[in-house]
């Protein structure tokens, strides 16, 4: 073992959900569907969104920035754990595994900001309706997507780059689905108390920042709607309000779980269960919840299938 920051790992074996055989290929079978859902979900919303005029609005500028983000940090993940179903060495090396993580932190933690974003977004149409289009002006989309991303960027560099300084000598055994910060800081002989305190830090700035942005945005937002006179109109924002508040509650709760607590209570049979939801549920619901239960979504879908099977006869 070489002396520095840096072990002689050179790949990381990551066990995944199970190690039982006959498991394996049920299992790669069930994900593969969920991962293909996924992709057409989250990609169909994302086209859909940019070709329909309708939609050019900055809900659903926001809303076409989060099917992005799903449908990337669903595509970190996916094609490993899918590998790993098949093969016999689940390894994944080194720079794959810093890559993995990079990029992972840098779509979930974009994901989350944009949450915050969408509340912000609903709060003014919501209290300001005659000034909306000037507070939430093109650039002002722009402005506030590209602080999300950088946000989630910044915090990436940070936090990987902690991570990959530390020692990995006592295994390169990962016992769970991909890589991720606990199960590495569990793995290594340095002292990780610097790395739990980053960490920490980063759910305060990212996801409670976002959860304190969110739930005074809909504390506002829910006083302006009980004061409206229309029963149609106080329907309509609940309805449109209770799709963001879903995925919030989603993403945020199992993120808190997973990574809001210290590293000596990490527990790989619950946490497994929790990163599954995360990195292939969540994505897989999203665009279900915002289509399913928006009109001007479920119209523009429609259209779009009108005029694609009338282009063919």
């Amino acid at each position: 073992m070489e002396e520095g920051n840096h072990s002689v790992v050179t790949e990381f074996i990551l066990l995944g959900l199970t190690d039982r055989p006959e498991l394996q290929v049920p299992l790669f079978v069930l994900f593969l569907l969920i991962y293909v859902i996924t992709v057409v979900g989250n990609g169909g919303m994302t086209l859909l969104i940019t070709t329909e005029p309708r939609l050019h609005t900055p809900m659903y500028f926001f809303l076409r920035n989060l099917s992005f983000c799903d449908l990337c940090y669903s595509t970190v993940i996916a094609p490993v754990m899918l590998q790993n179903f098949l093969t016999s060495k689940k390894s994944i090396s080194y720079t794959a595994c810093t890559v993995q993580i990079f990029l992972f932190i840098t779509f979930t933690d974009t994901e989350c900001l944009l949450l915050a974003a969408m509340a912000y977004d609903r709060f003014v149409a919501i209290s300001n309706p005659l000034l909306y289009k000037v507070i939430m002006s093109r650039g002002r989309c722009n402005q506030l997507v590209a602080a999300c991303y950088a946000g989630g960027l910044v915090d990436a560099v940070m936090l990987t780059s902690f991570t990959f300084q530390l020692s990995f000598c006592r295994s390169n055994i990962i016992d769970y689905i991909c890589c991720d910060i606990p199960p590495l800081l569990a793995l290594s002989c340095s002292d990780t108390h610097t790395n739990e305190i980053l960490m920490f830090v980063s759910m305060c700035c990212i996801s409670l920042s976002s959860i304190v942005i969110i739930l005074v945005s809909y504390v506002c937002i829910i006083t302006t709607i009980l004061r409206m006179h229309s029963a149609e109109g106080r329907r309509k924002a609940f309805s449109t309000c209770a799709c963001h508040l879903i995925t919030v509650v989603m993403l945020h709760g199992t993120l808190l779980f997973i990574y809001f607590r210290p590293i000596s209570s990490y527990s790989l049979t619950t946490d497994k269960v929790a990163s599954v939801f995360y990195t292939a549920v969540i994505p897989v619901l999203n665009p279900l919840i915002y289509s399913l239960r928006n009109t001007e979504v479920k119209h523009a879908l429609n259209k779009a299938f009108c005029e694609y099977f009338f282009s063919k006869s």
